[in-house]
């Protein structure tokens, strides 16, 4: 009797392990939406950003308004996760915003923290809205 209820619990354990890996793989036939936009931000044609973020100075003002910006982006949960990876560069005190968001709402709503925290006329934006693929659920802006 012993014998026979640890062989039924090693069955239904191997069982619901199979299932479990056969529904995990089933649902994963959609493919992922990308959120590397790192292509976009490489793309400087004017020179007038850093071509990463590490390029920024070591300026201690200027690295605390970057921060402060992104603080405030990331904190929106309602913006995607394109607008939350906007690259930000702040030198002297100037903000330059690069990168791709999903809409016009994420746009204006990434540009007024900026200018909440550096000042309206210390921000330069060179965001672009690139919609989301058709069938797929984005965040709306609130």
């Amino acid at each position: 009797m012993y014998q026979s209820n640890k062989v039924s619990i090693t069955v239904f354990a191997a069982a619901l392990s199979l299932s479990t890996f056969a529904f995990s793989v089933g649902a994963q036939t959609d493919a992922p939406v990308k959120t590397d936009n790192s292509k976009v931000n490489k793309k400087d044609e004017n020179n007038t950003i850093a071509k990463s973020a590490d390029g920024q100075k070591n300026n201690k003002s200027d690295i605390q308004i970057s921060a402060d910006i992104r603080r405030a982006i990331v904190g929106d949960k309602a913006l995607s996760t394109y607008a939350h990876n906007v690259k930000i560069v702040t030198r002297g005190g100037v903000v330059i915003l690069k990168g791709p968001v999903r809409t016009d709402e994420e746009k204006s709503s990434v540009e007024a923290k900026a200018k909440e925290v550096a000042g309206v006329d210390k921000v330069t934006s060179q965001i672009t809205v690139v919609p989301g693929k058709k069938g797929k659920t984005m965040k709306s802006a609130s």
